[in-house]
């Protein structure tokens, strides 16, 4: 009896290969970039399951070619606004992410980025590597603090609490706003709820994006936000790019109404190399790397493997969203 078909859009690690082989055949596409939308068409049309990334859109057409054949999608990600949710549901298609793998390695990134474009870790190496340091000055690439500083986190899911988390230990004041109170949080790690996001915008050094992408958050931060945050205020964004309004966030930052910005996302992406805001050095950016540790990865594509496993052995599910 021949095993169930599933497509791989991406070369993954041998772990979850393994998984994958022992309940199904799997065809793993092989190409760097990622498959073609005509290439998953297909695919959703001939096998019960598909293991994709982020990058992959699985819109209505990729559904609705497999409403007959396709039971199965699993996500390389926590996120997934990659995938048509209400599609997927009315044609009985399990939908599957990879959360509470990748929290604390992002958590790392974001801060990382914070410290980066603070105190000028990026424009430093620049200016070693274009033979600048030549003496020693006390004005040269004088940064900003980060220890002691009021930090608003924007979105307070497992990521932004591992953010706190790195802040409690920076000694900074931590705001944070979100669609719902977290009471406990709030005790747990003396952080305080900001309930208008303007407020809190106005008042923070630094700001770090967390929260999902969805019709209220698209441009959350645009002309207005950065028209009323400090002139030393730094944003970071290990979230979606289209979060923050590019283009606004490229004028706030040439016309010095803002410190620095640093992301981990952008819209689009990959950015265009053409983009002005690459041409300024108040900006830091990274291609989407959030979860980019070899540890993560592997634990990150067993676990979409181990949904499909789940699916196929009819078992619980670990990561279902829309079942």
């Amino acid at each position: 009896m021949s095993l169930p078909k599933v497509f791989v859009t991406r070369i993954i690690p041998p772990g979850a290969q393994e998984i994958l082989n022992t309940v199904a055949e799997i065809e793993i596409w092989p190409h760097d970039t990622k498959p073609p939308q005509e290439v998953l068409i297909k695919k959703a049309s001939e096998c019960i399951g598909l293991f994709t990334t982020i990058e992959d859109r699985i819109d209505s057409k990729v559904l609705e070619s497999g409403k007959n054949s396709l039971k199965i999608v699993s996500n390389y990600a926590v996120g997934y606004d990659n995938f048509d949710i209400n599609t997927a549901t009315k044609n009985g298609i399990i939908m599957c992410n990879t959360p509470d793998v990748l929290s604390q390695t992002t958590a790392d990134l974001a801060f990382g980025l914070m410290l980066s474009i603070a105190r000028n870790i990026v424009k430093g190496d620049n200016f070693v590597r274009q033979g600048k340091w030549t003496h020693w000055h006390p004005s040269t690439l004088l940064g900003q603090d980060v220890h002691g500083a009021n930090l608003l986190v924007v979105g307070l899911g497992r990521i932004g609490v591992e953010v706190c988390r790195r802040a409690l230990g920076f000694g900074m004041n931590i705001f944070y706003h979100s669609r719902t109170r977290k009471l406990d949080l709030e005790k747990e790690l003396g952080i305080e709820f900001i309930t208008k996001l303007e407020d809190g915008v106005s008042e923070s050094d630094f700001i770090s994006i967390h929260t999902i992408l969805n019709d209220q958050t698209y441009h959350l931060f645009g002309k207005d936000q950065f028209n009323i945050m400090k002139k030393s205020a730094i944003i970071v964004n290990t979230a979606r790019g289209p979060i923050i309004d590019m283009e606004s966030l490229y004028e706030a930052l040439k016309n010095n109404q803002i410190a620095g910005a640093a992301l981990d996302v952008t819209e689009p992406e990959p950015i265009l190399m053409n983009h002005p805001i690459l041409s300024l050095e108040n900006f830091v950016v990274t291609p989407h790397i959030g979860s980019a540790s070899t540890e993560t990865r592997k634990k990150m594509a067993i676990a979409a493997a181990r949904n499909i496993e789940a699916y196929l052995l009819q078992k619980p599910i670990p990561s279902s969203i829309n079942g």
